[in-house]
């Protein structure tokens, strides 16, 4: 399949991207190389907020080539070629320390904007306290379903992108199924280009399926499909091996259509850590062995400060304050005096022997230590 050829529409955005204005950093991330900036653009609105990311592009493999073709025309950019400027900061025996330069087709920075930025895509891209929550089927439909019918963002954009008013050039694979199809294309987070930093998403047909929570076993074959198909089409577009892909979805998800996340396993891409991610391949398995299992399941997944669902879990379980409380309870129980064994069961006389000794061994600042960093 030919490369996709950007639209107009691709190239002409609403906004000039050079008016914008900052308020504030939202966030900094030396690791990644990134930069969330929260500001506007005056010239369209005063009140509407904009969200501007930085990120440094991925080196690519074919960046650092030494000896092209002596036939290839255009060459291909390098760092190792005549364009590159360097400055020597210091040499000490075999170390070296250089700041460089490369050429222009190599300084690229990738920039996503999102405007009007909405409370909860500030939320986004913060750096603010977190806390582990563990959601019941109970807390789900008592607070989080409630809270996501109110609070959701508009879906317009995936709808736009299933139904090709929107991003059709950049639709990797399709499938036209009603029940079982989806459509694979380029995440945000994504140049486009640089294979060894390949993300994309597939984006079910069906609307009716938000998140895992609204999986059963009757959405197998569209599961099954969403894999099989995907690896195929990635194989036969970028020449990934299927073994080197990781599939995933995202819970809490960032939007509540259901999506999956493909990257390559050797890529530390966004959200791929035990509590936000859920691997395609577990997901099947769970359903296949049990229909309902996230009817049923209890799923954890992180809220952010500042975040409403995370004030309406607070009065639920008092999420913020939970640790200290436990450790004060654990801590502060009076010893008493071990009865004879005589008049109690073999259950009520092990857990009275066991606070016995957890009360008698330690002093008690080290037992407050222990269970603070338990906590």
């Amino acid at each position: 399949m030919p490369a996709p050829v950007e639209s107009p529409e691709a190239k002409s955005p609403s906004y000039d991207l050079s008016k914008f204005r900052l308020k504030r950093i939202l966030s900094n991330n030396s690791v990644r190389k990134s930069i969330s900036l929260l500001g506007s653009f005056p010239d369209l609105s005063e009140t509407d907020d904009a969200i501007v990311v930085f990120e440094k592009n991925a080196y690519r493999e074919s960046d650092v080539a030494t000896q092209p073709a002596a036939d290839e025309s255009p060459k291909k950019p390098s760092y190792f070629s005549s364009d590159l400027k360097v400055a020597t900061e210091f040499v000490n025996n075999i170390y070296g320390s250089f700041q460089v330069v490369p050429s222009r087709d190599l300084c690229g920075v990738k920039s996503t904007v999102i405007y009007p930025a909405t409370d909860k895509h500030i939320e986004k891209y913060s750096i603010c306290q977190k806390y582990l929550i563990r959601e019941t089927p109970e807390l789900y439909e008592k607070i989080t379903l409630p809270y996501l019918t109110e609070s959701q963002f508009s879906l317009e954009w995936v709808y736009n992108i299933l139904e090709h008013k929107q991003e059709k050039e950049r639709i990797v694979f399709e499938d036209d199924d009603a029940e079982t199809g989806f459509i694979l294309l380029p995440d945000l987070k994504w140049d486009g280009r640089n294979v060894e930093n390949l993300y994309l998403l597939g984006i079910i047909r069906k609307h009716d399926i938000k998140s895992l929570r609204d999986l059963n076993g009757s959405h197998l074959n569209l599961l099954r499909n969403l894999r099989q198909s995907s690896k195929k089409a990635i194989r036969e577009r970028y020449g990934v091996n299927p073994n080197q892909l990781r599939m995933y979805f995202h819970y809490q998800p960032s939007f509540y259509h259901l999506h999956v996340h493909i990257n390559p396993v050797r890529n530390d891409a966004p959200g791929i850590w035990c509590e936000k991610s859920h691997m395609l391949d577990t997901v099947i398995n769970n359903l296949e062995l049990l229909p309902d299992y996230y009817q049923r399941a209890t799923l954890p997944f992180v809220l952010y400060e500042g975040n409403k669902l995370l004030d309406l879990y607070e009065k639920e379980l008092s999420v913020r304050g939970a640790p200290e409380e436990s450790d004060k309870k654990e801590t502060t129980d009076e010893p008493h005096t071990e009865p004879s064994k005589e008049g109690f069961s073999d259950e009520e006389s092990d857990e009275r022997q066991c606070k016995r000794r957890k009360l008698a061994t330690p002093e008690p600042k080290e037992t407050e230590g222990t269970a603070q960093a338990c906590a």
